[in-house]
């Protein structure tokens, strides 16, 4: 979905120019994309479209409550990818949590990054997968903490790609001036921190330097406005970005990349603060014993990830050097 509201309560957030029919056209993409795809399990998740929620029922394990319901643990997803690949990519994991946690998992869908943070900050879920800078941003707001964070191709790490249409005569950055550009989230460090950064180093800003820019609040969204040449460029997820021209190869043909940023530590799996010790130990155990298994190699293989480690809050370092030399633009 593509946002041209304004974004006031951000830090770097700023007043969108007029939009032309391309986003338009992105709109009514985004939207009539389908949410859900079928989920084989036991029991099927149940859907509430109202607030874009999925519960994933606790095995046989679980610990009953006084009520006698099986124990919650609430789990939020950002928008890296739309909602509909959100459930692709992470059903299969979710269920594991279920049953290894004896807890229902109850997946809660938003669709930018802030939210993610104001559920954590609230103690409306208990874990998230989020985004390193909306990560630095929720550790020095309110105590977000660090869990795990994904391997992939031996590295716990990641990239921002500028990416063009394939037939695009742009050869860096700078050439895109005067175009249209597609970031992701607001808070997004692959989708709008890196390219702010590039902008801050040339003394420009978007609405300067682009003739019109949109949100599109997903990485695929991004990615497929870019092949379709809804827009000239944007700036996305190395790891998404390769997940899904790697099974599309015609994709793959649409799309080149112009540059490459520097790594940054790989989006983490956090937990709001003063969630129950125990639990947080036992959700580190059984990110970390995955690739112990067969059944928790299939999630990982699924997922095109290697493992999950624990990770340093110091790999972070480069996203809060960034985020302070582009200030509140």
């Amino acid at each position: 979905m593509i946002s041209t509201r304004r974004h006031g309560r951000h830090p770097f957030s700023y007043s969108l120019r007029c939009v032309h029919s391309f986003a338009v056209v992105l709109i009514l993409a985004a939207v009539l994309t389908p949410f859900l795809t079928g989920c084989a399990r036991r029991t099927v998740p149940k859907v509430r479209l109202s607030d874009l929620q999925v519960a994933y029922p606790g095995s046989a394990l679980a610990a009953p409550t006084p009520t006698g319901s099986a124990q919650v643990l609430r789990v939020a997803l950002a928008s890296v990818v739309s909602p509909k690949e959100n459930l692709n990519y992470y059903g299969a994991l979710l269920r594991y949590l279920s049953d290894k946690t004896g807890r229902e998992v109850r997946l809660v869908q938003r669709q930018t990054y802030a939210e993610i943070n104001d559920l954590l900050k609230l103690g409306d879920v208990d874990m998230a997968f989020v985004c390193t800078y909306a990560y630095v941003e929720g550790q020095q707001e309110f105590g977000m903490e660090l869990l795990v964070a994904p391997v992939v191709n031996g590295k716990a790490e990641y990239r921002s790609y500028l990416i063009v249409p394939a037939d695009s005569e742009a050869k860096r950055f700078e050439d895109l001036k005067g175009r249209t550009f597609a970031f992701t989230d607001p808070m997004s460090t692959s989708g709008r921190l890196v390219p702010m950064y590039w902008l801050t180093q040339m003394g420009q800003t978007p609405r300067g330097f682009f003739s019109s820019y949109v949100f599109t609040y997903s990485h695929d969204n991004s990615i497929r406005a870019v092949a379709n040449h809804l827009v000239d460029g944007a700036a996305v997820d190395s790891l998404v970005f390769d997940t899904m021209t790697a099974q599309d190869e015609e994709l793959s043909k649409r799309v080149k990349i112009l540059t490459r940023s520097q790594a940054f530590g790989a989006p983490p799996v956090v937990v709001r603060p003063g969630l129950d010790p125990h639990l947080k130990t036992l959700l580190k155990e059984t990110f970390l014993g995955l690739s112990d298994e067969p059944a928790g190699h299939d999630v990982l293989k699924g997922l095109r990830i290697d493992q999950f480690v624990a990770i340093d809050d110091r790999a972070y370092e480069g996203v809060r050097e960034m985020a302070r030399k582009v200030g509140s633009r």
